[in-house]
């Protein structure tokens, strides 16, 4: 079956065609299966399982009661430093996933693996040059983080980079950015994507691996509390102010160039100083996955009516 006929049948599967995105330290086994059964492609990183022996467990969970549903992703980390990429592509190989989003470097490592047993791969990129890499390095669709997102979000307008990629690439796309209802979700389509990536909703859910304070934040915020900084991590990502001061620290002035933060003590970037993305105002509550699919299916078949 070629790559558009997989779309297709991968589409017909959904409720509406989206990703409950990979989140570091938030997405896990519960929410991956929650997002799956309740009609989208339900997805996480394999670090965010704390070893191969966990990790080979959520796997075989995910796969077992994910069968006759909507499909599941991975998200690998590629890059040439990772740890432990050989252990757990090792064990994507084993359970072998419809789809495999890579990060942090060429797809070019895993292609060839993934397509033998039947997978498609999805290089997440949040760049021009970044996406034209990963479509001559092989990968069946790209994951374009524009601005606004959660984590390591773009700066690129989802508005500018879709039509941008859609120059030279003709397969299919996910498409992150703050996007957070049903009629946002037909919007990507429209514009020319084919899934919309969401994430920091789901956060905010009672299957999320996020503590309650974390959730807690994101009930209470609204865009005037996200700070786009390299100063955590080395390059430009989302966080919340609240979780920042909490950190002792000002947001308002963090060094802006290199990765300036040393930690004290329990604090980290990610597991205390949190992260979401610019449509955190559309959270107003703790809800099931469940919930929230469902009001994106119907927000998303009101604004496909819609002149």
């Amino acid at each position: 079956m070629d790559t558009p006929a997989r779309l297709a049948a991968i589409k017909a599967r959904l409720a509406v065609p989206a990703v409950a995105a990979p989140m570091f330290l938030v997405s896990g086994p519960d929410l991956v299966i929650a997002a799956c059964k309740a009609g989208i492609i339900g997805s996480f990183p394999t670090t965010n399982a704390r070893d191969v022996d966990t990790l080979d467990a959520w796997l075989a969970r995910i796969r077992d009661e994910c069968a006759q549903v909507a499909p599941w992703a991975v998200n690998l980390v590629v890059h040439s430093t990772s740890p432990r990429f050989a252990q757990d592509f090792a064990c994507v190989l084993k359970y072998r996933p419809e789809i495999v989003i890579t990060s942090l470097g060429s797809p070019a490592r895993v292609v060839d693996e993934v397509h033998a047993y039947g997978g498609l791969v999805f290089a997440d990129v949040n760049s021009i040059p970044f996406a034209r890499k990963a479509v001559d390095a092989g990968a069946d669709g790209l994951v374009l983080i524009g601005a606004g997102a959660g984590g390591h979000a773009g700066v690129l307008s989802p508005f500018a980079f879709v039509p941008a990629v859609r120059e030279f690439f003709d397969g299919p796309i996910m498409l992150g950015g703050a996007i957070v209802g049903g009629a946002g979700v037909r919007a990507a389509e429209v514009l020319g994507a084919d899934f919309a990536y969401l994430g920091t909703q789901f956060i905010a859910t009672s299957e999320s691996l996020a503590p309650q304070a974390y959730r807690d934040m994101l009930v209470a915020a609204n865009e005037d509390d996200i700070l786009l900084t390299p100063h955590f991590s080395g390059v430009p990502a989302n966080f919340l102010k609240p979780s920042i001061r909490a950190a002792g620290l000002d947001p308002d002035h963090l060094q802006t160039t290199g990765r300036a933060f040393v930690a004290q003590g329990e604090t980290r970037a990610w597991k205390h100083i949190w992260s979401a993305g610019q449509g955190v105002r559309a959270i107003t509550s703790i809800r099931s996955t469940a919930e929230i699919v469902a009001n994106l299916a119907s927000e998303y078949h009101a604004a496909e009516t819609k002149v």
